[in-house]
């Protein structure tokens, strides 16, 4: 079965028979916030949402019982899974192997790493290389794994995984929408993101309370911002700070001119606010004079 595109298949998606999975090799524990996949049909679906244009590194971020892993060795990768679970390490470095002898034959490599993605030092994997990351993210952690990958969004061209729905439609979320906020306007910064589609609780080991979501984000051609980055962190957070709160009010801390706070941008809400507002936004704050 041949790629034409991000996500396209010639010949079609393979059909898969429903895995309700009893008895899972790996134990789901609770304080990592972990709920196993458990089908096949969407496990390749997010297996396939990487184009693998430009770069051949990825990184997966909770591998659990490798249902999504399997989906992604098929293709042509060099493949890092990070997990903090010893169990899960365990078994992905023997069982699995075993029970996936096909996949000894691809191309790339595959390593597994007893790693907490949110501390360990990724140069060690791929130097100053692109990669992308991808994973059926734990949720108790989902929104700092997206802060730490735009730190690292140089070298980072795609990103791709599952979510809480909430979260996954708030990275998405545009302007004027009431859950548009921080990680709205810091991602699209810097990437073009896509909400691709809902997954259900049952299809998890245990199930989740909540629905997820599994989202797409493609790194704009151009990274460089016509303002400074660090102080957009700083007016994004704190105008969502007091988002119920006019500009005018919830940029105080900024001790902004009187003839700035005139213009009319500081009369609005932040959820009215475009992205490139913002950077107008952050550009007008850092050029501002008493």
């Amino acid at each position: 079965m041949t790629r034409k595109g991000k996500g396209k298949y010639v010949g079609g998606k393979p059909k898969f028979k429903k895995n309700w999975q009893e008895e899972s090799p790996v134990k789901a524990k609770k304080h990592l916030g972990q709920h196993f996949l458990t089908d096949e049909g969407v496990a390749y679906d997010i297996g396939n949402t990487l184009s693998l244009q430009g770069y051949k590194n990825v990184i997966e971020i909770g591998p659990g019982t490798g249902v999504l892993t399997k989906h992604l060795l098929k293709q042509e990768m060099d493949l890092v899974a990070l997990d903090l679970d010893t169990e899960s390490i365990a078994y992905l470095k023997t069982n699995f192997s075993l029970e996936h002898p096909e996949l000894q034959q691809r191309k790339g490599t595959f390593k597994v790493i007893e790693a907490d993605f949110l501390k360990y030092n990724i140069e060690e994997l791929f130097g100053k290389e692109q990669f992308a990351i991808t994973g059926n993210f734990p949720y108790n952690i989902s929104t700092q794994i997206v802060f730490k990958m735009l730190e690292m969004r140089e070298q980072v061209p795609e990103f791709s995984g599952m979510f809480q729905k909430e979260v996954a439609e708030r990275i998405c979320a545009k302007e004027g929408n009431k859950i548009y906020g921080i990680l709205s306007v810091l991602t699209q910064a810097f990437y073009t993101a896509e909400y691709l589609f809902t997954v259900e609780p049952n299809v998890f080991n245990p199930p989740p309370k909540v629905q997820s979501g599994v989202l797409r984000l493609t790194r704009k051609e151009n990274l460089k911002l016509d303002c400074s980055v660090p102080m957009l962190f700083k007016v994004v957070k704190a105008a969502f700070g007091l988002r119920r709160k006019t500009l005018r009010n919830s940029l105080k801390p900024f001790a902004l001119s009187d003839n700035l706070k005139e213009d009319v941008i500081f009369g609005k809400r932040p959820e009215q606010l475009t992205v490139a507002d913002f950077i107008a936004l952050t550009k007008k704050i850092e050029n501002d004079t008493v």
